[in-house]
């Protein structure tokens, strides 16, 4: 790069600064290192002794993910707006030209942190923090699911009998350790039905096409004003959305109501949130 160009550079990244970069601010109010012997742990990283190091380092990847939440942005946005804002650069400590994460690469980082129950454990830190810096996340919490897609397996009739029976994978092929360390008795099928919605010529919708997926569930809640997340949970892509919102919704931050789509209405579940002194927002399913 050019000489001027470099200062330039600096010189635009000093005006983002004096204008009150808001990351900077995130920046002098959380000390991220303190995060990185958890993520270290939860991703299966060695300490390095036996050589080789992660692509991206786990404490800038954690950073990703805490502003990707903030603003709500899907996998794929959220690899661009990297590439293209400045100010998220230089927060995340990514250098301009250099290599910077897509979106397979911040979708393998959040599922193996939310695998490993990480995830869970990284937000109570973080907001600890922001607790001792005298900063209360409470503006509601909002509640969703993602299905995280795993590798189809080619199993016989016996076999899948005994995963539908709970036997693990040692169990199942015993004698064949390498190839039980390959299976997956976890993760099930699902439809999943929704997409863009698409109209006939005369203006009536078209039925929505349904989608089989093999995999898991991401459950989330985050604060609905600050877009921190509060909890997080992982189960099979069969299991039911409304089972799991006791286990994600955060019953001490009663500052604000709960928002989900009509999955989580239950009968079960409206007196629950009630009984916690929150206030349903979820929708109704429509007639």
């Amino acid at each position: 790069m050019h000489p001027r160009n470099l200062f330039s550079l600096a010189e635009h990244l000093e005006r983002l600064s004096k204008d009150g970069d808001p990351l900077e601010v995130l920046a002098g109010t959380v000390d991220f290192e303190r995060f990185r012997p958890l993520l270290t742990r939860g991703l299966g990283y060695s300490d390095g002794a036996k050589g080789g190091r992660p692509p991206f380092d786990p404490v800038a990847m954690f950073t990703v993910l805490v502003v990707q939440a903030q603003h709500n942005l899907s996998d794929a946005r959220m690899e661009f707006m990297i590439r293209d804002r400045l100010s998220w650069m230089r927060f995340f400590g990514f250098d301009l030209g250099g290599a910077m994460p897509g979106e397979n690469t911040i979708r393998h980082y959040r599922n193996r942190l939310t695998e490993s129950g990480t995830l869970e454990a990284l937000m109570q830190a973080f907001e600890q923090q922001l607790r001792e810096a005298g900063y209360l996340a409470m503006g509601g919490q909002i509640v969703d699911a993602t299905l995280v897609p795993a590798p189809k397996q080619r199993n016989t009739e016996e076999e899948k009998a005994a995963i539908k029976a709970g036997k693990s994978a040692k169990q199942i092929w015993r004698g064949r350790p390498n190839k039980a360390h390959q299976k997956d008795v976890d993760a099930r099928w699902t439809v999943k039905i929704g997409g863009k919605v698409r109209y006939r010529p005369d203006g009536t919708p078209l039925p929505q096409i349904a989608m089989p997926v093999f995999g898991y569930k991401a459950h989330i809640s985050i604060d609905r004003r600050f877009g921190f997340i509060r909890k997080a949970a992982v189960t099979s892509a069969a299991d039911s959305d409304g089972r799991q919102l006791r286990r994600v919704i955060d019953t001490g931050n009663t500052a604000g109501d709960v928002w989900a789509d009509s999955a989580y209405r239950s009968r079960k579940n409206e007196p629950w949130l009630k009984s916690n002194m929150l206030k349903s927002r979820i929708h109704r399913r429509k007639p």
